[in-house]
């Protein structure tokens, strides 16, 4: 069989780094599993400083992927297919078990609500366009690791929670638009717009990462920045689902 990377002329700095950022990604997974001893093991703080860690590994593998031309680097592995199989694992399974035994969900329903967020983000992660070619999400992207903590931290009733978590799984068969946190090319044509929705992405994290570490305790200013993020990431969502950025033509991936 011919020699795929040498015939591209891929240095073996550049393949190395390649087979790297895929074992990156892979060890979302790892942390994964490790969520899943934290939550058997009733430290549910840890498990979602474990399931925060794996959404930083995806928040960046992605990033140096296209950084090192990693279909060129490493063609024999598929990035994509690794990265969903990860994601599905972290961001579905693993807080789908977090529901299960705990009393975020009515008892008698929990079982019923985390089958149907399974099988609904089975929808969302195998549509063929579920990354779609502007670079959006279609339909809720399966942020059931993120929707686990605001339901753990708000100590809401376990009704209004599954009301929350159902709605979420109806919207994944929504064709609605979701912005891709780190591909914002077709976001707006104006590159400071593109930076500033990058920072306010960040300033999310950091200040949901601070509501985690104060927990119990809260904090206003952080709840404030947290939350309005999301709803502003919806409001876009729904924008740019209605009014999408207008290109003479997609460029082939």
């Amino acid at each position: 069989m011919r020699n795929v990377y040498s015939s591209n002329k891929v240095s073996l700095i550049q393949r190395s780094t390649g087979w790297l950022i895929h074992a990156f990604t892979a060890s979302g997974a790892c942390v994964g599993l490790l969520a899943l001893l934290a939550i058997h093991q009733q430290n549910l703080l840890l498990a979602l400083w474990l399931m925060g860690a794996a959404i930083l590994i995806d928040a960046v593998d992605g990033m140096f992927a296209r950084m090192v031309k990693i279909k060129e680097a490493v063609p024999e592995v598929d990035g994509a297919l690794l990265d969903n199989i990860v994601d599905f694992f972290t961001y579905t399974l693993v807080p789908c078990f977090f529901l299960l035994v705990t009393n975020l969900l009515p008892e008698y329903w929990r079982v019923v609500c985390v089958m149907v967020i399974t099988f609904s983000s089975a929808y969302q992660f195998t549509q063929v366009d579920a990354k779609t070619m502007d670079h959006f999400f279609k339909g809720f992207p399966s942020y059931w690791n993120i929707a686990v903590f605001y339901l753990f931290f708000w100590q809401m009733s376990p009704l209004t929670n599954m009301i929350i978590l159902l709605s979420l799984a109806i919207l994944s068969f929504v064709p609605i638009k979701y912005v891709y946190p780190s591909r914002l090319d077709y976001l707006t044509d104006n590159k400071f717009l593109r930076l500033g929705m990058v920072m306010i992405t960040i300033l999310w994290g950091a200040a949901t990462t601070g509501l985690l570490w104060l927990y119990p305790q809260s904090n206003h200013l952080l709840v404030a920045m947290s939350v309005g993020y999301c709803l502003l990431y919806f409001g876009i969502s729904l924008y740019r689902t209605w009014i999408p950025l207008t290109r003479i033509e997609l460029a082939a991936e």
